[in-house]
């Protein structure tokens, strides 16, 4: 079956329930009427309600309804969030750099509205050392506390442990933040190329000392 609403000819009742151009109640009609008056606004009849009794038409130009109504859902599906979960994995006994690397990567995650999930692997004989790679998920948790919180406590998964970080900004908040960050850089770049050179500056006073020169006095 078409999801296409039945229009103008298309349209196969003895009457409908009419409503005008402006959302105006028309009223119930002859189908033939309707079609009419579809003509005299040079509009489409547009069956709008088929489950009604009787179906429920509208005057409106069905081309143009179709177009803004795929702009919408294009506009509603390009700021739609989708939760992201990324992934980072660590080694019990990281040094002191690739810590500050990997905590950068996750509070970029945070940061635009995504989960983490922290992976602590054990190799060899540091899988008998669990408590290392606790203490370094809660340490991560706490250095990034104002950006996320822990959704999932730390757990072991065989040779690895396991931490879901959720944010506490919404996808959309982070979403919307960005796009303003991104227009506010560029506003700036437009204003610093449309200032004034130094050079235009410069020769501004002195054109106008030039041309008060050339202006004679009144007596």
């Amino acid at each position: 079956m078409s999801a296409e609403p039945r229009i103008n000819d298309r349209i196969r009742v003895p009457e409908v329930r009419l409503v005008g151009p402006s959302g105006e109640q028309v009223g119930i009609v002859p189908l033939a009427k309707a079609l009419e008056l579809a003509q005299e606004y040079d509009l489409d009849l547009v069956e709008v309600a088929a489950t009604a009794r009787p179906p429920v038409c509208k005057l409106m130009d069905y081309g143009k309804f179709k177009y803004e109504s795929a702009m919408k859902a294009r506009e509603a599906r390009k700021n739609q969030a989708h939760t992201v979960i990324k992934e980072m994995k660590l080694r019990p006994k990281i040094d002191p750099h690739d810590y500050d690397t990997k905590k950068g990567h996750v509070v970029r995650f945070l940061k635009q509205g995504d989960k983490v999930k922290i992976t602590i692997m054990f190799r060899g004989r540091e899988q008998s050392r669990p408590e290392l790679g606790f203490r370094l998920l809660q340490r991560l948790a706490s250095d990034v506390e104002d950006l996320g919180f822990i959704e999932s406590n730390p757990k072991q998964d065989g040779r690895n442990m396991i931490m879901v970080l959720g944010p506490h900004k919404k996808k959309t908040e982070a979403m919307a933040e960005a796009r303003e960050a991104q227009a506010a850089r560029k506003a700036e770049r437009q204003g610093s190329s449309d200032a004034p050179s130094q050079g235009d500056t410069a020769e501004a006073p002195a054109d106008a000392a030039e041309a008060s020169a050339e202006t004679p006095s009144e007596a």
